[in-house]
């Protein structure tokens, strides 16, 4: 299966830090685990969750190195940069795993190891 045309989109309103535009990719009742946090459920919450996130950087670049699309899960392999208030740019490897409704996005998990942030 091809790599789904909206991948290119889900990464930019990440690195445009739009929550709303974010959101817009996940169903009503979707939930979103970044790293080894708790999971967040629905959309308001997660738009809020990320919106937190998102603050904590002054910028973020991903680079997509990989997706492959399954029939109810779609997977993204890359490198995200994460550019910190004090300017430091920290690239970390991450995968994605998208559990899919349809076209949209019922279960985002966000497997990545922020340790490098906090040297």
């Amino acid at each position: 299966m091809p790599r789904p045309a909206w991948i290119e989109d889900l990464f930019a309103s990440i690195d445009g830090k739009d929550p709303e535009r974010f959101v817009s990719f996940l169903t009503n009742d979707a939930t979103f685990r970044y790293g080894s946090n708790p999971p967040v459920e629905g959309k308001a919450a997660i738009r809020e969750a990320v919106a937190g996130v998102f603050s904590m950087f002054r910028a973020l670049s991903h680079r997509l190195e990989g997706a492959w699309a399954h029939p109810d899960a779609v997977f993204v392999q890359g490198v995200v940069q994460y550019t910190l208030h004090d300017g430091r740019a920290v690239p970390v490897p991450f995968v994605d795993c998208f559990k899919m409704q349809g076209e949209k996005i019922r279960e985002f998990l966000v497997y990545v190891d922020p340790t490098p942030l906090a040297s």
